[in-house]
């Protein structure tokens, strides 16, 4: 690790001094939870921002999701990622297994089951990374929100996967914005319009709630909508640079080519946001194929506007003093969360990211609700929601919440009609 680390709480940098540790005593324990391409992912970077700290067990559904994930872990770090036959778990209940064997757990399952694994989690007293999204509904937020609680109670490190907030060039433009160099922020824009991913065909052998789960991004009970998983990020930008939460939401989306592999998600949103001090948060994510893709986030003033253009690296004011913004070579945000957080865990510093993690995750889904109603959504209304989109699923045996009529069709909310709060 290095002799200094900035680590960020709620948008702002604390550097400090490392804690010194006797080596060899002060090993740490990695369990991963969730073994798909994220999942490896984050603890590969686990692994590669603490060189003490080994792959102690693994959890995941399906016995060849955990193998493929746990061989891509172990190619990239051989002696730390040697996980014995004996941690490596699967099941529905597998994740208390391999959260019991560790000291830190990375929470890395579609996140309908996020809450209840994280609350598990805090329960045996365990730091916890909560990938994001946090929850597919408001009860699910509420859960996770109490977890969180509880985990600060207990001294435990949380860390949430919004890793732009750990990347520079956010957090200089983020810091110029608040040092007033656009003046006061009007309006914010969040784009998210990338090409749709491949959905799964469903293999004669698999049961329904099994389709579902392998093929979950396309189930909102599951991935919470893709204006949730990925709209989000840049919904968060918004809430960071405005300095709170939207009060309310409207706008519409919808399906334009439905097809039996891709379940009973939208493949584009338009909503627009309101804060209490009157600004506006206009966001927009499509999966629509053939058109206009882009992933950034925008914020206008009183007296200029600023742009993050993180693909290429640019971050740039305009207007009464204008500034460009450039990292050379251009910093991981996705391993610098990690570096931050077990920065925090060795030194025993104050971590907790999950207040705005499910405050921007419960902001997506008020947007969704907007979405899938084609009403205007009120905070209060939405945060206080009863409706469960995520059943306690606790074994293949069960129904999923959705199933496909005749027609192999699933059916999908209708604006006007739909109640989603």
């Amino acid at each position: 690790m290095k002799s200094s680390r900035p680590i960020l709480t709620a948008g702002s940098l604390l550097a400090v001094e490392r804690f010194a540790h006797a080596a060899g005593s002060d090993r740490l324990k990695l369990a991963l939870v969730g073994c798909g391409g994220r999942g490896a992912g984050a603890a590969n970077q686990s692994l590669t921002a603490d060189s003490n700290l080994h792959l102690a067990a693994v959890a995941d559904m399906f016995p060849d999701k955990l193998e493929v994930g746990l061989k891509n872990l172990k190619a990239a770090h051989p002696e730390r990622a040697n996980v014995p036959p004996d941690a490596q778990f699967t099941g529905f209940d597998a994740y208390k297994k391999a959260i019991a064997a560790a000291d830190v757990v990375i929470l890395a399952t579609p996140c309908a089951f996020r809450p209840m694994h994280f609350e598990e989690a805090v329960r045996q007293g365990k730091h916890v990374f909560l990938e994001k999204p946090v929850a597919v509904d408001a009860p699910g937020v509420r859960r996770v929100l109490a977890a969180g609680e509880e985990a600060k109670k207990k001294g435990l490190k949380v860390a949430v996967g919004f890793q732009r907030r750990h990347k520079t060039g956010y957090r200089e433009l983020v810091k110029r914005i608040h040092d007033g160099k656009i003046g006061a922020v009007q309006t914010t824009r969040a784009y998210a319009n990338t090409p749709l991913r491949t959905g799964l065909v469903r293999k004669p052998e698999m049961s329904e709630l099994e389709y579902q789960l392998r093929n979950w991004y396309y189930f909102s009970w599951l991935s919470a909508d893709f204006i949730v998983d990925n709209l989000v990020h840049g919904i968060d930008i918004s809430n960071w640079v405005v300095g709170s939460y939207p009060v309310r939401a409207q706008g519409f989306g919808g399906l334009t080519e439905p097809d039996r592999n891709y379940g009973n998600l939208f493949d584009h949103f338009a909503i627009e946001f309101e804060y209490e001090n009157g600004a506006r948060l206009m966001g927009q994510c499509s999966r629509i194929t053939g058109c206009w893709t882009a992933v950034s986030e925008h914020a206008s003033g009183s007296k200029g506007s600023a742009d993050f253009l993180s693909g290429r690296e640019m971050f740039i004011v305009k207007g009464a003093n204008p500034e460009t913004i450039r990292k050379t070579p251009p910093d991981n945000p996705y391993q610098t969360e990690h570096d931050d957080f077990f920065w925090a865990i060795r030194n025993n510093l104050p971590y907790n990211e999950v207040d705005y993690g499910a405050k921007s995750t419960m902001t997506a889904i008020m947007g969704r609700m907007a979405g899938y109603s084609g009403k205007m959504v009120e905070w209060d209304d939405a945060f206080n929601s009863q409706l469960k989109l995520a059943p306690d699923i606790t074994s293949m045996d069960d129904k999923p919440p959705v199933v496909p009529g005749p027609d192999g069709f699933y059916e999908r909310a209708v604006p006007g009609k739909t109640i989603a709060l």
